[in-house]
C-alpha cells in the first residue's frame, strides 16, 4: 500500500507541475502523448485503490456524475460591472475624472486584454478549490464548480513551485478572471464534431467561441464541459484581505507564484495618456492572438489608491474598458500572394470571394506573415472566418477544417523575392521575411511612396500611379533622385498623363518638400521601427541630423519614448552604408534637416499649448498636429487650465465644453490658420 501511495503522489505532483508549465509558463517540457501516459497510469493506480483518490487529484478533470441544478451562491465581494466606452474621446474624459479626483498625484495604469468569454470568480480556502461561481447579477451568481474542476489550467490545489512560498498561500483567496475558448480548440472540437456526424453519432458543431464558453459552463453534466478544453486567465481579485501585492503587477506577480494563469500582454505606463497610446498598438495585435478579445482595460496600478478612489453603485472608479465593435463573416479563400513592403518585409495576402462586412465589400485580408499561415493552417479553397475589429484592416481568425473539401495542399511561402528574384531571408529570432535587396524595384516603390507621403515630405503631385512609372522608367530610384527630377523634364513630359502643367506642379511639390524638417524626414526614410511619433521625439531631441548621427546608442535610448530598439535602429540606419550614402545624398540636393520650427516653421506658436476637437475640414487630426509642432507649439489631448488656444471643428463635444467651462479661448481652422500668419 505504501508503494501505491508514493506512486500516487508522486505522479500528481508530476502532473501538477506540467499543468503549470504548459498553461502559466508557456514552456511544456513533455508531448501531449507523454502527458496522456502520466494521466493514464495515475487512473490506473487510483482505479486499484479507490480510497486513495484525494480531492484535487489531476483525475477529478475529466469530469464526475452530473449535478441535479445550478445553486445560487452569494459572492462575498459583490462583482460589479465596470464603465466602458467604445469613444477615445470618452475614454480621454474619464482620465480626467480620475486625475480630478487624485489631484497632483502621479498615477501608474496598465492595459490589458478584454478577454471575450465567461466572467467567473473562484475561490480557494486553505489553497484547494472549493468555489468557481458565475457572476450572475453581481451580488449572487451560479455554483459551477463542477464544470471548472475540468479547466485544466485551473489548479484545485494552489500550487507554487517552491516549498518556501507554499508556507505563503493565503486561508483565503478569492480570484477572478475570464474563461475563454482558444480558436484553434474550436476548429478541432469542430472537425471532431464532423467525424462523429459523418459515422451516424449524435454531435452539435459550435458557432463561435463565445457562445461554446457561455454554453459549456452552465452544463449540469461536467463531461460535456471537459471534451471542449475552455481555458481560464486570472486578472483580479475579490477579497484582497490575504494578497501580498499592493499594485496590480505585483498581484498578476503573485497569482503566477500560486500557479494561476494570469491575463497576459498586460503592461504598465506612467500615465493614462501613454496607456491611451498603447491601446491603438495592442488593437493591430489582434491577429496574434489565438483567443477573441472585444476591447481593452485599463487600470489604476495601485491598490491604495484604486481604494481611495472607491466605486458608484454600479461600477468601480479605478477601471474603465475601451471596446470597440466587432464584425465577422464567413467566406471563401480564393487565393494568396505576397507583396513587398517598403523595409523588404514579405507579406501574405488572402484574395477572398467578395462578402459584406461592417458596411463595406471585403475581398481581400492580411495574413501578416507565414507563421500564422502555419499556425492557423490556412489554404487556397478554405472557408475561413473575417474579423473587422474597430478601424484595422479584416484578419482571418480562423479556418472552417470541418467544412474544407478534400485535401488542399499546404501553402508553400515562397523563397525568393517575386519581384527582383533575391533569395529571401528570415529575421533572426522573428518572424518576418524579408527582400535584403534595398534596390528591389518593390522596395523603391514603396519607399518613394511613403517618402511622398502626407505623413512625411507631403510632396503635392506624386501620386502612386505616378511613382510606378518614376521607378520602371529608372527615372528614380532613390529619395534624392526625387530632386533631381528638374534637369529631366523631357524625359517627365513622355511619361503618361504628365502636360506641361502637371510637371511644373509636380516640381513644385518637390521642391517645396525640401523645408518640411527633420521630423518628417526621419519618418519619410523608412527606418525601421520608427513611424510619425518616434520621428517627432528625436527630431526635437536632438534637433538636426548632424547631432542625431553623433549621438551614441545609449544618448538615443535615454531620449523619451526612445527604447532600446527604436534606439539601435536608428543608429543602425544612420551609420549603415545605405542610410549614411542616403542622407548625403539628401544634403547634397538641398533638403534641410534641422528641427522644424528652423525648417520652414516659425515661432509663431512658441511656448503655446493646444487642443485639437472634433471633425476638421482641412486638415487630419496627424496634420495640424505636425503645424502646430512646425511653429513651435505643443498639441496635447485634453483641456486644462494651462490651454492656451482649442482649434473647434464640427461636432466637438466634452473638450469644447471643457474649454467654455474654463474660459480658455476658442478658435475655428480660420483663425488657426491666421494666427500661425500673424
Amino acid at each position: 500500500m505504501s508503494d501505491a501511495v508514493k506512486e500516487i503522489a508522486r505522479l500528481s505532483e508530476e502532473i501538477r507541475r506540467h499543468d503549470r508549465l504548459y498553461y502559466v509558463e508557456a514552456r511544456p517540457e513533455i508531448s501531449d502523448l507523454e502527458y496522456d501516459r502520466l494521466l493514464k497510469r495515475l487512473q490506473k493506480l487510483e482505479a486499484e485503490h479507490p480510497e486513495l483518490v484525494a480531492p484535487d487529484s489531476p483525475t477529478r478533470r475529466i469530469g464526475d456524475r452530473p449535478v441535479e441544478g445550478l445553486e445560487p451562491f452569494e459572492h462575498r465581494v459583490p462583482m460589479l460591472s465596470i464603465e466602458n466606452t467604445y469613444s477615445l474621446e470618452e475614454l480621454k474624459k474619464y482620465g480626467e475624472r480620475v486625475a480630478k479626483l487624485l489631484p497632483g498625484e502621479p498615477v501608474e495604469w496598465v492595459v490589458e486584454l478584454k478577454v471575450d468569454g465567461v466572467a467567473v470568480s473562484l475561490i480557494y480556502e486553505d489553497g484547494l478549490l472549493t468555489h468557481a461561481v458565475t457572476r450572475g447579477d453581481g451580488r449572487v451568481g451560479d455554483e459551477i464548480t463542477h464544470n471548472v474542476r475540468t479547466i485544466r489550467d485551473i489548479p484545485l490545489r494552489l500550487c507554487p513551485l517552491s516549498q518556501r512560498e507554499r508556507g505563503d498561500i493565503p486561508p483565503l483567496l478569492e480570484v477572478r478572471g475570464e474563461i475563454y475558448m482558444t480558436n484553434s480548440d474550436l476548429v478541432r472540437f469542430n472537425e471532431e464534431q464532423t467525424r462523429k456526424i459523418e459515422r451516424g453519432e449524435k454531435a452539435e458543431l459550435l458557432k463561435n467561441t463565445r457562445n461554446a464558453v457561455a454554453g459549456s459552463v452552465r452544463q449540469l453534466d461536467p463531461r460535456v464541459c471537459a471534451e471542449r478544453r475552455l481555458r481560464m486567465f486570472c486578472h483580479s481579485a475579490g477579497d484582497t484581505s490575504g494578497l501580498k501585492a499592493k499594485t496590480h503587477m505585483e498581484f498578476l506577480d503573485e497569482l503566477r507564484g500560486y500557479g494561476l494563469a494570469a491575463t497576459p500582454y498586460v503592461e504598465r505606463f506612467p500615465s493614462f495618456d501613454a496607456a491611451v497610446d498603447h491601446c491603438q498598438s495592442l488593437i493591430e495585435r489582434l491577429h496574434e492572438l489565438d483567443f477573441e478579445i472585444d476591447g481593452l482595460v485599463l487600470k489604476v496600478n495601485g491598490f491604495e489608491q484604486r481604494e481611495r478612489l472607491g466605486s458608484t453603485s454600479k461600477s468601480p472608479r479605478w477601471i474603465i474598458a475601451y471596446k470597440f465593435e466587432k464584425y465577422e463573416a464567413t467566406t471563401r479563400l480564393l487565393d494568396i500572394r505576397v507583396q513587398v513592403g517598403k523595409t523588404g518585409t514579405v507579406t501574405p495576402v488572402a484574395d477572398l470571394e467578395p462578402v459584406e462586412l461592417a458596411g463595406t465589400t471585403v475581398s481581400r485580408a492580411s495574413l501578416h506573415n507565414a507563421d500564422e499561415i502555419e499556425r492557423k493552417d490556412v489554404r487556397r479553397g478554405d472557408v475561413v472566418v473575417v474579423e473587422k475589429a474597430g478601424k484595422i484592416i479584416p484578419h482571418i481568425v480562423r479556418v472552417e477544417k470541418h467544412l474544407r473539401k478534400g485535401s488542399p495542399r499546404k501553402y508553400v511561402f515562397p523563397s525568393e523575392c517575386p519581384e527582383c528574384g533575391r533569395k529571401l531571408a528570415r529575421d533572426e529570432g522573428g518572424v518576418y521575411i524579408r527582400c535584403p535587396n534595398l534596390k528591389c524595384p518593390a522596395q523603391v516603390k514603396e519607399r518613394i511612396r511613403y517618402f511622398a507621403g502626407r505623413g512625411a515630405m507631403d510632396i503635392e503631385g506624386l501620386g502612386d500611379k505616378l511613382v510606378d512609372q518614376l521607378v520602371s522608367d529608372k527615372l528614380v530610384q532613390s529619395y534624392g533622385d526625387l530632386y533631381r527630377l528638374e534637369q529631366r523634364q523631357d524625359r517627365l513630359l513622355n511619361l503618361e498623363r504628365m502636360g506641361r502643367k502637371s510637371v511644373d506642379n509636380l516640381l513644385d511639390g518637390i521642391d517645396a518638400s525640401k523645408t518640411r524638417g527633420l521630423a518628417r524626414l526621419l519618418n519619410g526614410l523608412s527606418i525601421r521601427h520608427v513611424g510619425a511619433r518616434a520621428a517627432a521625439v528625436l527630431a526635437e531631441r536632438f534637433g538636426s541630423i548632424d547631432v542625431l548621427m553623433d549621438a551614441t546608442v545609449e544618448q538615443l535610448s535615454e531620449t523619451n519614448e526612445i527604447g532600446p530598439i527604436i534606439a539601435q535602429s536608428v543608429y543602425d540606419f544612420l551609420h549603415g552604408k545605405f542610410g549614411a550614402e542616403t542622407i548625403e545624398d539628401l544634403k547634397s540636393v538641398g533638403v534641410k534637416m534641422e528641427s522644424d520650427i528652423q525648417a520652414g516653421g516659425s515661432r509663431a506658436l512658441e511656448g503655446k499649448t493646444l487642443v485639437v476637437t472634433g471633425t476638421l475640414t482641412k486638415y487630419t487630426r496627424d496634420e495640424i498636429e505636425e503645424l502646430i509642432a512646425r511653429h513651435g507649439g505643443r498639441a496635447a489631448s485634453s483641456v486644462s487650465k494651462k490651454t492656451d488656444y482649442v482649434v473647434a471643428g464640427e461636432k466637438a463635444g466634452g473638450k469644447l465644453a471643457k474649454a467654455e467651462q474654463l474660459g480658455v479661448k476658442v478658435i475655428s481652422e480660420a483663425q488657426f490658420e491666421r494666427l500661425l500668419k500673424e
